[in-house]
């Protein structure tokens, strides 16, 4: 049997076309900004809880909005946070998804074999490592509703640390992180909808679909005033919400209607439907909604005996082994089987350290593991203050990690561009 050509040898993150460059050039500058945002709303909630006047970001945290009545909107600015705010979010994800699975890289099934591996394996030994350490350390069964906390990879973050330390990586590994997020997220409301939605009424989700329908027939006859989106928009996060499925399950089914034209897709000339919509929220997404998420869930106290009773809780050595070891090790390994069970091999300019910096970084699970731990164990108890300071830890742990990696990556990819040399040939 003769050996397969050059040619016919699938790469592992491949180069990226001009126009997928350039728009992973647009995510990534307001990524990053929405990092550094995010970093800064987070140091800032920590501050004023660890300050004496932490009374008072408690009580802003519980201040209760919104109307009472049989639609249950009278929530507090923490739960308008995880629920409003971020079905933002998650309808920004949603668009994205759409797009890598329409016209993106995951409408290439050679290509979206590798991060659907990665993001599947990343997520799964997370998870199986939460449960073994909970366990081990003699954890009950409300402790192992955590496990889904470790398995979620905060973009923002993750692109805000790769923006400081690597300013000479190679482009295609900006671009599987992305892709690997829009997986992870998928995976991510996934799990919320169906291992942490509590007294689904059937009826409210199917009322949903109504508004639903109308947000995608809007769209689809071309109506792009804001406020005539709105309407339909917020009808359908009341319904959601109100059907007992987590309401940024919402956002991602309003996501996923936006309608994505290939052909448009991949004309560089042209911004589709679902790229204005996008490009329109991704700032409010990035830039408001995360932060403010941040500020009213990471406010928890470091100091005397909070830090002691987290320290001596199963919950968080879990969060801080699934996200330092098991989304490194998982990712890294899903990528590698990838590679050792088929044709596929890493492209010309990359190498397995690269990939062993990347899995590390993708342990970066803030955003959505603090959601995730709010949903298990309600917010303001004392193992959700115990989620706070481990997905901290383990966060900064993984950043850490990756940082003193990639950076030693970065310096190797510098000195190849200023001497001119073929990332190929210095890659290992």
């Amino acid at each position: 049997m003769t050996a397969p050509s050059f040619d016919s040898v699938r790469r592992l993150f491949p180069r990226l076309s001009d126009p997928e460059a350039r728009r992973l050039g647009d995510i990534l500058r307001i990524e990053t900004v929405g990092g550094l945002l995010l970093l800064g709303a987070t140091v800032l909630a920590l501050a004023w809880a660890n300050s004496p006047w932490h009374t008072a970001y408690t009580g802003l945290r519980d201040t209760r909005v919104g109307p009472a009545g049989p639609l249950h909107l009278d929530l507090t600015l923490d739960q308008w946070a995880a629920d409003g705010l971020l079905a933002l979010f998650f309808l920004v994800a949603g668009i994205e998804l759409k797009r890598e699975f329409v016209a993106g890289d995951l409408a290439d099934r050679t290509k979206a074999v590798v991060p659907v591996t990665a993001a599947l394996a990343g997520v799964a030994l997370p998870a199986i490592l939460y449960a073994v350490s909970v366990l081990a350390l003699g954890g009950d069964s409300a402790s192992l509703r955590g496990w889904a906390i470790p398995t979620a990879t905060d973009i923002a973050f993750a692109l805000a640390v790769l923006a400081v330390v690597g300013s000479h990586l190679p482009p295609a590994l900006r671009a599987f992180l992305l892709t690997l997020a829009v997986v992870d997220d998928l995976i991510a409301i996934t799990i919320i909808a169906i291992f942490y939605s509590a007294d689904v009424a059937p009826l409210m989700l199917v009322a949903a679909m109504l508004p639903l329908g109308i947000w995608w027939w809007l769209l689809r006859r071309g109506h792009t005033q804001p406020l005539l989106l709105a309407v339909p928009a917020v009808a359908t996060w009341v319904l959601v919400h109100d059907s007992g499925v987590h309401a940024t399950v919402a956002g991602v089914l309003l996501g996923l209607a936006v309608p994505v034209d290939r052909r448009q897709a991949a004309d560089d000339d042209e911004h589709s439907l679902a790229d204005r919509i996008e490009h329109a929220l991704r700032p409010w997404s990035a830039g408001l909604a995360v932060p403010a998420f941040a500020f009213l869930a990471a406010g928890v106290q470091l100091s005397g005996d909070g830090l002691a009773s987290a320290f001596r809780d199963p919950i968080t050595l879990g969060i801080v082994v699934g996200l330092i070891v098991g989304k490194a090790v998982g990712v890294f390994s899903g990528t590698w089987l990838v590679a050792r069970l088929t044709r596929a091999r890493l492209d010309e300019n990359l190498g397995w350290a690269d990939i062993a910096g990347l899995a590390l970084l993708s342990g970066l699970g803030f955003t959505v593991s603090l959601l995730i731990g709010e949903l298990a164990y309600g917010s303001g108890s004392a193992p959700a203050d115990h989620v706070r300071v481990a997905v901290l830890l383990g966060s900064l742990g993984a950043a850490a990690f990756a940082a003193i990696v990639l950076r030693r990556r970065n310096a190797h990819y510098r000195r190849a561009h200023e001497r001119d040399v073929p990332r190929g040939e210095l890659r290992r």
